[in-house]
Parts: structure tokens; C-alpha cells; sequence
């Protein structure tokens, strides 16, 4: 059975870095988008940025174009979110999870939102704070 297990999250001073990893355990990734989202208090999730199986394609929101990098080691079953630049806004808890469908897919705006995914994990807290 497929799990996910976040971690990297912490505190940090607005325009520190962090990275965060998902790593997986009882399936292999390599067939299947993943994805990174976050949930601030009060505030519905939403998608942060998606990579495609292969990951030659990304996605990010608006909000982290520029400062965040997402990347996957398909090797490792691990997924990665690279954090730069980071801002209170940023605070969340962050999670990964996988794509419903097997195989590959598109990574675009429409599809990086949370009802395309699936198996998430217990998440990660990120807080920026000076």
C-alpha cells in the first residue's frame, strides 16, 4: 500500500530556503504525476506545483513562479520542493500526493488542484516568521 511521507518543513525568516521531500513507500512513483499543495488556517487547499511522471514538465501557481522548484528522483521514490525566497504568505502545511490516473499526463493549471490526486500524506508545516 502506497504511502507518502513529507518532511523538510520548519521555520524559517521571510527569504529563507527550505527544501521539503516526499518520499513513498509501497509503489513506485515513476508512473504517476505528483504533486504539492498547501493549506494555510482558514483558507481551502490549494495546488502549490505538479510535475509530470518523467518530470521534463512542471507547474507552479502564480503565487511561487520563480522562487520554487519541484523536482523528482524517481530512483530514490522521492519528490522534492525546493523553497527559495520564502515569504509569511508561504506559511502552510504543505502535502504531497499522487495522481488518480496511472500513466502519463499532462501537467497543466487545470489539472494541479487537489480532486486530480490522491494518498496524501500527514503533511508538513512551513512557517515564515520573522
Amino acid at each position: 500500500q502506497l504511502q507518502l511521507v513529507e518532511s523538510g518543513g520548519g521555520l524559517v525568516q521571510p527569504g529563507g530556503s527550505l527544501r521539503l521531500s516526499c518520499a513513498a513507500s509501497g509503489l513506485p512513483l515513476d508512473n504517476y504525476r505528483i504533486g504539492w499543495f498547501r493549506q494555510a488556517p482558514g483558507k481551502e487547499r490549494e495546488g502549490v506545483s505538479c510535475i509530470s511522471s518523467d518530470g521534463g514538465y512542471t507547474h507552479y501557481a502564480d503565487s511561487v513562479k520563480g522562487r520554487f522548484t519541484i523536482s523528482r528522483d524517481n530512483a530514490k521514490n522521492t519528490v522534492y520542493l525546493q523553497m527559495n525566497n520564502l515569504k509569511p504568505e508561504d506559511t502552510a502545511v504543505y502535502y504531497c500526493a499522487k495522481d488518480r490516473a496511472i500513466g502519463w499526463r499532462p501537467v497543466v493549471a487545470q489539472t494541479c488542484i487537489s480532486t486530480e490526486y490522491n494518498n496524501w500524506g500527514q503533511g508538513t508545516q512551513v512557517t515564515v516568521s520573522s
